[in-house]
């Protein structure tokens, strides 16, 4: 799954840390709403899931999401607890 966007871009040294809880981008604006849960979180369950995510970022174009989750080649039962 990809999801892109053309917007304001991400600095190339802040990539690495926009999954870490609470971070927020330096080209933010003040205005803009959030509190830099949602990408931390996002990487917890995809993570969660044995797959993984990744970011890539053009300033000033475009950046990126790429999330990757296994396929299931087996029928699991779910068993009522």
């Amino acid at each position: 799954l990809v999801v892109e966007d053309h917007g304001l871009g991400i600095p190339s040294a802040e990539l690495g840390r926009v999954f870490e809880p609470y971070y927020r981008g330096t080209n933010v604006a003040t205005s803009t709403n959030g509190t830099g849960v949602g990408l931390a979180g996002t990487r917890h369950i995809v993570e969660q899931h044995g797959g993984d995510i990744s970011v890539e970022s053009v300033l000033g174009e475009r950046t990126a999401f790429t999330v990757r989750l296994p396929l299931i080649r087996e029928r699991v039962e779910l068993v009522e607890a």
